[in-house]
């Protein structure tokens, strides 16, 4: 057993513990010390990941409530390791950039920063379901506060929604875990092993949440089904999609930028990851009984973000309804039910991460030159004294919208190759979405660079602190258009595993299909 992640995982919420008794002008530096820790380690998980291996490595697992079966289990595979390291880089980047602000009780606000590193890192590590469950809903507990206490404008009614939405969704879902854990049935054990184990599942079965156990036992394809819905209720919400986004315009509004660089680059990747993760393995039959219902909310979320970004002034705003669209391609890849989409949807997950914390790291640049504002008819001829800022804004356009040698373009075409293997129809006409993309993201691009100066605004180039939040993550972006292997090659085996079995279903059924097909004939 090892306890390496464990460490990664709590680093930050004990830094930020220790800063609740040191001075003021400590806390920062020392929970920023400890995100850079995290990203160490994740940097150095991926030097050592071995992706010949499709098991899950550096382990940990001891029991944690045994009378429930439920376990502290934690481990990497393909499928979260860069989203572990992807957590890791936009903490340090979002905690330096709020380091450079001053905030209302710095102790409090650098805590709840901190606590949300470890909920995230926790829910993309648990190799449980009660202890995934435990990670996401302790999420909502520092964005709670740290939109509610530190936001801006109506703060109060963007946390409430926020709060209610995410809440009901998580209450579904642990509901969704309980039944499959009690309900899963497993072979019979011998009679000396039930007296052992203590039988209390149907079948003679160990209670167990191991979300490998859960994996290898079965379920119903009734029971599957409504629990499906459970679980897709309180990932949509995270993600969200469409339509349960409702909570996203006031809480985008009213949430501090770097604040908000962690609510839309890797809140909303814990929802869809959930499916991969939780979801596709472990409730198969109604992954294939719902596809058609998942491929339509995510080419509706595609349309529909696409036409509000484009309609959209406030440029937050703008990149809020983008990131709908571009989780409805993620849906899309999932829920193809083909590896080639479900290893687009990872790699969109990881550029879609940094891409959009780029954008809002621009804008708070660009609001600063506006005297605060961020709305596009107040900007304009920013780029006549700022190289710098337009030629990173520019890499993270052309990103935006999947210029081919952009990670996003690699993602993008993966998910629509693996869509136009069976659903062609869906494909087709998420495809619209890629020419939406360069719609709104020449629009957001042209408004703030390129048009007439506007009034009170400043034309002037990044200073070291905000070149130093945006720089790394640009240069991750350019190095991932060029070497995409660095993600696919190690996801490739974690990610076919988890759409294997549905997949299987799925080309079993359009067998039959076919077959009953060629016999009326």
């Amino acid at each position: 057993m090892t306890v390496h992640l464990s460490v990664v995982i709590f680093l930050p919420l004990a830094a930020a513990l220790i800063a609740l008794i040191l001075p003021r002008r400590l806390t920062a530096p020392l929970v920023f010390s400890a995100t850079l820790g995290v990203l160490g380690y994740a940097i150095a998980l991926i030097a050592d990941f071995d992706a010949a291996s499709g098991a899950l490595q550096y382990v940990t697992d001891a029991a944690w409530i045994s009378e429930l079966g439920v376990r502290y289990s934690l481990g990497v595979d393909g499928l979260n390791l860069f989203l572990i390291a992807l957590t890791a880089l936009l903490w340090v980047v979002a905690t330096f950039a709020a380091s450079l602000r001053t905030w209302e009780r710095p102790r409090l606000f650098f805590f709840h920063l901190a606590l949300a590193e470890t909920a995230v890192l926790g829910a993309f590590c648990a190799q449980d379901l009660i202890l995934f469950v435990v990670f996401f809903d302790l999420m909502l507990v520092p964005f709670y506060f740290l939109i509610g206490c530190w936001g801006d404008g109506q703060r109060v009614y963007a946390t409430t929604k926020f709060v209610i939405y995410t809440l009901v969704g998580s209450l579904l879902m642990l509901a969704g875990a309980v039944a499959i854990g009690v309900l899963s049935e497993a072979p019979d054990l011998p009679a000396a092993a039930q007296a052992l184990a203590g039988v209390s599942a149907p079948g003679g079965s160990r209670l167990s949440f191991s979300l490998a156990d859960l994996q290898a036992r079965t379920l119903p394809a009734g029971t599957q089904q409504w629990i499906f819905l459970l679980f897709a209720a309180a990932f949509l919400v995270k993600a969200p999609a469409f339509p349960f986004h409702g909570w996203m315009p006031d809480a985008y509004r009213a949430t501090p930028l770097p604040v908000l660089v962690l609510l839309s680059a890797v809140l909303s990747k814990v929802g869809v990851y959930g499916f991969l993760r939780v979801v596709l393995p472990i409730l198969p039959e109604a992954s294939l009984h719902f596809q058609d219902l998942m491929l339509v909310i995510a080419v509706v979320s595609i349309i529909y973000g696409s036409v509000l970004a484009f309609s959209q002034d406030e440029a937050r705003l703008v990149v809020g309804y983008s990131s709908i669209a571009q989780l409805g391609f993620i849906t899309l890849g999932i829920f193809s039910l083909d590896p080639k989409g479900a290893q687009g949807a990872v790699m969109q997950m990881v550029t879609h991460g940094l891409v959009t914390a780029a954008l809002f790291l621009i804008i708070a640049a660009l609001a600063l030159r506006a005297g605060g504002s961020e709305s596009l008819a107040r900007w304009g001829g920013t780029a006549l004294r700022a190289p710098v800022l337009a030629t990173l804004f520019l890499i993270v356009a052309l990103a935006t919208l999947a210029m081919p040698g952009s990670p996003n373009f690699v993602g993008e075409l993966l998910i629509l190759f693996g869509t136009f293997e069976d659903k062609l129809v869906y494909g087709i006409v998420a495809s619209v979405g890629v020419v939406l993309a360069a719609v709104y993201t020449i629009r957001l691009f042209q408004r703030a660079m390129h048009n007439r100066v506007a009034p009170d605004v400043e034309s002037r180039d990044l200073s070291l602190g905000e070149l130093a939040t945006l720089a790394p993550l640009v240069a991750v972006i350019v190095g991932l258009g060029a070497y995409p292997q660095l993600v696919l090659k190690r996801s490739e085996q974690a990610t076919t595993a988890r759409v294997e079995q549905a997949s299987k279903l799925a080309h079993r059924t359009a067998r039959t299909a076919a077959f009953n097909i060629d016999r009326r004939w």
